[in-house]
């Protein structure tokens, strides 16, 4: 069986309803009542290969594009449920995927230190989230306050912990921590999601530092988040 796409053409959007009601009753399809356009959506899609293709019903045109239905409880659509039915529950392999698992291979460069980093920072701030003091070790991140690929150090003076979801803010710059170590969180999360509730219950909220000084946030690289990340 073949589907053959069917595009609309039409200069005039007034002329579009009555020319999906044209096809609608091709079909036999019962148009919505608000005049909704709806659509059907396959999912899970299984593809046999050709040595076990169904066989189409004998009335089956190939110029088919609307208006072809078979029952699934009689006759020839009977015969091709029960035969896909069939393949699918035996233990054949001629069902191949829509898309390859895994795509071609390719190098990674790791970034040296990066672990090193991790460790450090994370005991630096006695493996607590800066900003909500969570203590789960799997949800905390070693966050760069100047990423690395733009010439910030792995050193702890530029990382903080926080929180995975944190980290994901403070790195797409949506949140950044000002000059009296305060959690800021821009009005962006809210203009661009539309949300953000529970982040801004955080605006304003001091961080917890490092007891040793000297590994706490390095002014010029909040003073570059702020400038270059943030969104504001």
């Amino acid at each position: 069986m073949r589907v053959t796409r069917c595009e609309l053409v039409r200069s005039d959007h007034a002329a579009l309803p009555a020319r999906l009601s044209t096809i609608q009753d091709g079909a036999r399809i019962a148009a919505d009542p608000g005049g909704r356009i709806g659509c059907c959506l396959i999912a899970e899609a299984v593809f046999f290969n050709r040595d076990h293709w169904v066989a189409a019903p004998k009335d089956w045109s190939p110029r088919t594009q609307t208006g072809a239905r078979f029952s699934l409880d009689t006759a020839d659509g009977l015969r091709v449920w029960s035969a896909c039915r069939v393949r699918l529950a035996s233990s054949f392999t001629g069902v191949r995927e829509a898309t390859d698992r895994y795509g071609a291979p390719v190098l990674h460069s790791p970034r040296l230190g990066q672990g090193i980093f991790r460790v450090r920072v994370l005991d630096a701030y006695s493996r607590a989230c800066a900003v909500t003091t969570e203590h789960s070790l799997p949800v905390l991140d070693a966050a760069h306050i100047r990423p690395f690929a733009n010439g910030g150090e792995h050193s702890v003076a530029n990382g903080l912990v926080l929180r995975s979801d944190l980290h994901r803010l403070f790195d797409r710059g949506y949140v950044t921590v000002d000059d009296e170590d305060r959690l800021v969180v821009g009005r962006r999360l809210k203009d661009d999601f539309d949300n953000g509730r529970t982040y801004y219950a955080l605006h304003g909220r001091s961080i917890t530092l490092p007891l040793d000084e000297a590994l706490r946030p390095d002014r010029d690289a909040l003073a570059w988040h702020r400038s270059h990340a943030f969104l504001g």
